[in-house]
């Protein structure tokens, strides 16, 4: 994580090198897989959810129902992305419809909505069980950065973003957050739309061109890359650099 700092990139497509001037004036970060170790607890949640739709007979369309893979489809179709996005992303990949219900649906509901949630509620209750840590190469940079004046912020879907930075030790960690609820309240779209970067981005009064971005997820390398930023940094902690490059990722870690 500490190569952020002096990272060369090369914008896809430009066939230029260029030095960056690192740490660039705000670096954003997204939550799951890159500052808490929590990615893993997200795609179990995922496939105990999918497993249990795929096998309901009240699933219309014309499904498949072969199982959730909880590798590929995770980063495929719900990594990075709002729960309910990753719910329709996926139904629709495997030809199954359910309804779209309400945006207040609960975990019983059968819909867009009530499966989101519910699998908010598995992921919860495996957090509860196995508790959270941050990885250390993230925490340390973010000291790195804050000791240097240099403004950070978060970017995630996640609703829970600050429950569980506090339960990780980072509760004051970065100047801006802009998360599941934030995008909710403000109506910004999801990644791999950049809306949620951009907004972080305002907020911290930094042009995206001079802002650093790193993500783990290919939709949010997507949304960097749409946005217009400096640099986009991917972190592959699951031997998916190539997926990671190929969205648009200037560099990727490892």
């Amino acid at each position: 994580m500490e190569e952020v700092y002096a990272a060369r990139a090369s914008g896809p497509g430009t066939g230029e090198r260029h030095r960056t001037t690192p740490p660039y004036q705000a670096v954003l970060f997204d939550m799951d897989g890159v500052v808490t170790q929590t990615a893993a607890v997200h795609a179990a949640a995922w496939k105990r959810l999918f497993d249990s739709v795929l096998q309901d007979p009240r699933l219309t369309g014309h499904p498949r129902r072969d199982p959730f893979d909880i590798d590929a489809d995770y980063r495929r179709y719900v990594d990075g992305r709002q729960r309910e996005d990753g719910v329709a992303a996926f139904l629709a990949s495997r030809g199954a419809e359910v309804p779209s219900g309400c945006p207040n649906d609960g975990p019983d509901a059968w819909s867009v909505p009530g499966l989101a949630a519910r699998k908010n509620a598995l992921f919860l209750e495996a957090v509860a069980d196995q508790g959270i840590r941050a990885y250390p190469g993230t925490t340390a940079l973010l000291v790195r950065l804050r000791d240097a004046g240099i403004p950070v912020g978060l970017v995630t879907a996640s609703r829970n973003a600050r429950t569980l930075l506090a339960a990780a030790g980072l509760g004051t960690a970065f100047d801006v957050i802009i998360d599941g609820q934030t995008a909710a309240g403000n109506a910004l779209p999801g990644k791999p739309d950049p809306a949620m970067f951009l907004a972080a981005a305002r907020r911290l009064g930094v042009a995206p061109r001079h802002t650093a971005v790193i993500e783990d997820a290919v939709a949010g390398i997507q949304a960097g890359r749409r946005g217009g930023f400096g640099l986009v940094v991917g972190i592959d902690r699951g031997g998916h650099r190539e997926q990671l490059e190929i969205a648009g990722a200037d560099i990727v870690l490892g």
